[in-house]
């Protein structure tokens, strides 16, 4: 089977393993919650590794620039739900820790990666 690029790339490898995790860490919410922040948490963490594969596909620079800024807002966007995620005791404190770690890793990473490609 063919590895496509993206595939490759350490980035989207995380953003993988954080939808994993977040579906997990998720899956107590409040039930009243499942198509709100749930939904919210699920799909900003789904949106991190879809717009690096969807960007690493693109034949110019301008373009992969652009879906890796849509990752880096849809990262910044899950951290907003994280937050408000232990306010409303949803998350436990360690759990919001070890996703917002990886989070914040993922921005370091696509902030390296934007880097690379405008130069």
């Amino acid at each position: 089977m063919h590895e496509f690029y993206f595939e490759k790339l350490s980035v989207w490898q995380n953003a993988r393993t954080l939808v994993k995790d977040m579906y997990i860490d998720t899956a107590d919410f409040p039930s009243q919650e499942q198509f709100g922040v749930t939904s919210q948490l699920r799909r900003a963490t789904t949106s991190i590794a879809a717009n690096i594969a969807e960007g690493m596909s693109r034949a110019g620079n301008k373009d992969k620039l652009r879906f890796l800024n849509q990752a880096y807002s849809s990262a910044i966007e899950v951290i907003n739900f994280l937050i408000l995620s232990v306010d409303l005791d949803f998350l436990t404190v360690e759990n919001y820790t070890k996703l917002r770690n990886q989070v914040e890793y993922i921005t370091n990473q696509l902030q390296a990666l934007s880097k690379k490609i405008r130069s």
